[in-house]
């Protein structure tokens, strides 16, 4: 009787839950890990792991910039960010953020069992609270204040 993959079966459940919370982003996801562990593209894992999250990041900073880039947002428009006190917060939290994703990869790369509780996290965030799986950067920064670690 041939085993039962405990991976596969854990993927399979994944992306139930991204198909019932109507969480296309999950589902997606999923299933391109899905067809990575099924078929010889299984060896790409090693380079996905690698450098997925900075092409992730990547690929998110571009689409921020591009209203910008567009001239949807103007110059004028950006410097008035600077008048506003609303977005003199949302500088201020951006900086935090952004800080707290910094501490968030260091403490990834160094405690790696964290990195299991972090995406469980995700996945009910995202699929239960409408959430958007871009959480486990900053969770894993604010676990970092949290025990001490850097």
């Amino acid at each position: 009787m041939p085993s039962i993959d405990p991976t596969l079966i854990v993927l399979l459940v994944l992306a139930g839950l991204g198909i019932l919370s109507h969480n296309n982003t999950v589902t997606i996801a999923i299933l391109v890990l899905l067809i990575l562990r099924l078929t010889p593209l299984e060896a790409a894992f090693p380079m996905v792991q690698k450098y997925g999250l900075t092409v992730g990041i990547t690929i998110l900073t571009v689409a921020v910039m591009s209203p910008l880039a567009s001239g949807k947002m103007t110059p004028s428009v950006l410097m008035q960010v600077f008048v506003n006190w609303q977005s003199l917060v949302a500088i201020v939290i951006g900086i935090a953020v952004a800080w707290l994703g910094g501490r968030g990869v260091t403490l990834m790369t160094s405690q790696p069992t964290i990195v299991a509780g972090l995406l469980i996290g995700t996945i009910i965030g995202v699929a239960f609270f409408r959430g958007i799986p871009v959480g486990p950067l900053i969770a894993a920064g604010v676990v970092s204040l949290i025990i001490g670690k850097t």
